[in-house]
């Protein structure tokens, strides 16, 4: 028993690190550009493919990371993990262009310490992302010069999480999460001058930043269960996110081409490793959903997080706005015990989500409208292969802004196993 534990353990904590090593990764927005770059507020896979649903929803058979209180539904040993890809068609109203990317997604572990009381979970996950190509001509003042503008960033936040959950009563439950958010974050801003007939005036400047967080965050949740019937359920959740000021260091350079990103070199040296922090608004949450047990479950939930208070690293001010968003989702299962037939065994998901983005350019809020849908795949008795797709668009080309049409995918696997709980009759 001890000696299965221990592997277990191992080959998860092995993993971890690997996957620590490559970082959580993903394409982002063009309008990552601002602020800290795109949150992630969808969860895991099987979030993902219902809307975001999460806080208020959750199953045994895949961890929990929205809500810390609902990792007390895990009642046998998981471990999750996921690659995500995703596709922008950017569009300014006259040109088009594809960014794509991606890369790890998540990795996530469920440990019930004491199943149906107290759940320990652990893992890596990503909170914001940022991945931008930008290429801006404009005209100089007083002058006949046009400025050409290469603009690109890529990085953001991960986070390294513990949670605990406990069963309080029979029908309320409470969780907390610890994370340490670490990442860094390089922009980069290429500046050419060419005069009436394409000729390059002057030598092309690069302005190089890059900043580099380090800290812990925190989270709560709570989640209550109201029996309606037997088999009928309704599920209440709640989760508040604490980061605050989020310390982290910077270095900053204008310099010649190529030689920005050297401490060293020629130029103006603007920050060097520089410390500080960034302020990130907390963010809230609530849900509702409603479950016919081993059959379909249909919620709905709503987040807030206030970017008017964001602060940037050196103090920039950035025309930000709250991020409100909101998410219908639908799970169903046709027949879990149907054992001749593998389809009406695997769960459907469907979702709605909606999102006011915090980013407000030209008098005019960035939306963000998708469809989402997903199934989790039985391979044995417990485990699961998740895959989740969103297709959506964000933005619009009114006012010289970009819309982005865009396909995310998200595939995964969720590996149970309960029989390290079985007491050993013979020694």
């Amino acid at each position: 028993m001890l000696s299965k534990i221990k592997l277990h353990l191992l080959g998860v904590l092995c993993t971890l690190f690997l996957f620590s090593e490559a970082k959580a990764q993903s394409s982002a927005s063009t309008y990552s550009a601002l602020g800290i770059g795109e949150f992630n507020y969808s969860g895991l896979t099987q979030n993902q493919a219902m809307g975001g649903l999460g806080i208020s929803y959750g199953t045994g058979w895949n961890a929990n990371v929205v809500n810390p209180a609902l990792t007390t539904y895990n009642t046998i040993f998981n471990f999750q993990a996921a690659l995500n890809y995703k596709n922008i068609k950017a569009n300014n109203g006259s040109e088009t262009s594809d960014v794509d990317g991606g890369g790890l997604s998540y990795v996530a572990l469920s440990l019930p310490w004491k199943p149906g009381k107290v759940t320990m979970g652990l893992g890596l996950n990503q909170i914001t992302s940022v991945n931008y190509r930008l290429q801006l001509e404009s005209q100089v003042d007083n002058a006949d010069l046009t400025a050409y503008n290469y603009i690109q960033g890529d990085g953001g936040i991960s986070e390294a999480y513990m949670n605990f959950g406990v069963k309080v009563t029979k029908n309320f439950s409470l969780g907390v999460q610890g994370s340490y958010l670490f990442g860094s974050t390089i922009r980069n801003n290429q500046l050419s001058l060419l005069n009436d007939n394409d000729n390059p005036v002057g030598n092309t400047t690069e302005y190089y930043e890059r900043l580099t967080v380090s800290d812990v965050g925190f989270k709560a949740g709570a989640h209550y269960l109201i029996k309606l019937s037997d088999k009928n359920n309704l599920h209440l959740g709640a989760i508040y996110q604490n980061l605050g000021d989020v310390s982290g260091k910077a270095f900053a350079k204008l310099a010649a081409l190529g030689e920005a990103s050297d401490p060293d070199s020629d130029g103006d040296l603007i920050a060097n490793d520089q410390k500080g922090s960034i302020y990130i608004p907390n963010r809230m949450g609530f849900g509702i959903t409603y479950e016919k047990m081993n059959k379909f479950a249909v919620g709905f939930e709503g987040q807030y997080q206030d970017f008017k208070k964001f602060k940037s690293f050196f103090g920039e001010s950035l025309s930000l706005k709250e991020a409100i968003k909101f998410g219908l989702g639908f799970q169903i299962v046709p027949d879990y015990l149907a054992i001749d037939s593998y389809l009406k065994r695997t769960t459907y998901r469907f979702g709605l989500e909606y999102q006011q983005t915090p980013y407000y350019l030209n008098e005019t809020n960035i939306n963000d409208l998708g469809i989402n849908f997903g199934a989790s795949f039985p391979v044995n008795q417990l485990s699961l292969v998740n895959a989740a797709v969103k297709i959506g668009t964000r933005g619009t080309t009114d006012n010289g802004l970009i819309r982005e049409n865009y396909v995310n995918f998200t595939f995964g696997f969720s590996l149970n196993d309960n029989s390290w709980f079985y007491k050993r009759v013979f020694e």
